[in-house]
C-alpha cells in the first residue's frame, strides 16, 4: 500500500511513520509537512508543503490510504482561529484531495467527545471537521476518537493534567474506557486499521483503540 500521512511531526505522527516503515504492507509512505522533517528512508518520500495553498501540493495527494494526524493547541496556535485553520481547515484540505484523487481509505485521528453541536470550542471543532469528512464518502473512513493522550516529554500541561486525574480514577476502577492511550499504541491501531477496515464509516473509542492495536 501507498500511504499518505499529515501531520508526520507531532507525537502520534512520528510513531505512524516509523510504524508504516517497518511494516511490509506497506510500499510507500509520503509525508506532508511545513518544513523539513529530518527523516531518511528508502521508503518515505517527503513533501514540504503550503498548507495555506492546496492547489501546489493537492496533486500529491494520491494513494491508497489517507492518515490525519494533524493537530495543535490553543496555546501553541496562539488564538481559536489559528487552532480552527490547523485542526480543521487543513485537514481538510487534505482529506478533499484525498477524495478528488481517489484515494479510497481515510483514517482520522479526532477526539472523545467530538459533537458538531457541542458549546466546548474543541469538540464542536473536532465534531464539524468529523461532519465533513463523513460527507467525502470514501470507501473506508476510520474515526479516531482517544481521550488523553501520552506523548514522550509532552509540555502540554492541561493534558498531562487529565491524564494524572485519569490515571487515578483508574486506580478506583472508574473511567476505564478512558484510560490514557500511548501516542504509540495510537499508531498502531491506525496502521492495523488501514488493513482492517471494513466499507463505510468507523468511530473507535479508547477501548477499542487498544483492542485494535493489539
Amino acid at each position: 500500500m501507498k500511504a499518505l500521512v499529515t501531520g508526520a511531526t507531532g507525537a502520534t505522527g512520528k510513531d505512524l511513520v516509523k510504524k508504516l516503515l517497518a511494516d511490509n504492507a506497506f510500499s510507500e509512505v509520503h509525508i506532508f509537512v511545513r518544513r523539513p522533517a529530518g527523516l531518511q528512508h528508502n521508503k518515505l518520500t517527503v513533501h514540504v508543503v503550503d498548507f495555506d495553498r492546496s492547489d501546489t501540493w493537492k496533486h500529491l495527494v494520491t494513494g491508497d490510504v489517507a492518515f490525519s494526524c494533524l493537530g495543535t493547541t490553543l496555546r501553541a496556535a496562539g488564538s481559536k482561529e489559528a487552532q480552527w485553520k490547523i485542526d480543521h481547515d487543513y485537514q481538510y484540505s487534505f482529506a478533499s484531495a484525498a477524495r478528488t484523487n481517489g484515494v479510497p481509505n481515510y483514517i482520522l485521528v479526532s477526539a472523545a467527545g467530538a459533537n458538531p453541536a457541542s458549546f466546548i470550542f474543541y469538540s464542536k471543532m473536532k465534531g464539524q471537521l468529523e461532519q465533513k469528512i463523513e460527507k467525502l464518502a470514501f470507501d473506508k473512513t476510520v474515526l479516531f476518537q482517544p481521550g488523553p493522550l501520552l506523548r514522550d516529554n509532552s509540555d502540554r500541561a492541561a493534558e498531562q493534567f487529565g491524564v494524572a486525574v485519569i490515571r487515578f480514577c483508574n486506580r478506583l476502577g472508574l473511567l476505564q474506557s478512558h484510560k490514557p492511550l500511548p501516542t504509540e499504541t495510537l499508531a498502531a491501531a491506525m496502521a492495523n486499521a488501514a488493513r482492517t477496515a471494513k466499507p463505510g464509516v468507523q468511530r473507535l473509542s479508547t477501548k477499542q483503540i487498544f483492542a485494535l492495536a493489539y
